[in-house]
């Protein structure tokens, strides 16, 4: 316990693992992108800045008819509410009455 006391801690050095480094794949990668330049052969990757891709709906589209939608789920809410309503006023008939 003493010796707990005066400890003081070193330092925690920082260190990220490489997970999914593979030299070999990376090495193969390097010689087909040189063995490209000195043939000439250039790939032309195409990116439009100006794309916009509009993804509002589009999961509720792609589900169909399993995903609720906003009529079935209002629908839930104020049959739940005239429910509760309903234990309610049971709830206070039935308290005030004795």
């Amino acid at each position: 316990m003493i010796g707990k006391f005066f400890h003081m801690p070193n330092h925690r050095r920082f260190s990220i693992p490489y997970r999914y480094y593979d030299p070999e794949k990376e090495e193969m990668q390097e010689r087909e992108d040189r063995i490209k330049k000195e043939m000439g052969i250039h790939e032309k990757k195409e990116f439009d800045p100006n794309y916009r891709a509009n993804i509002r709906g589009q999961f509720r589209r792609a589900m169909g008819q399993s995903s609720k939608t906003s009529s079935d789920a209002r629908r839930n809410y104020n049959t739940r509410l005239i429910t509760f309503v309903i234990v309610l006023s049971i709830a206070v008939y039935l308290f005030f009455k004795f």
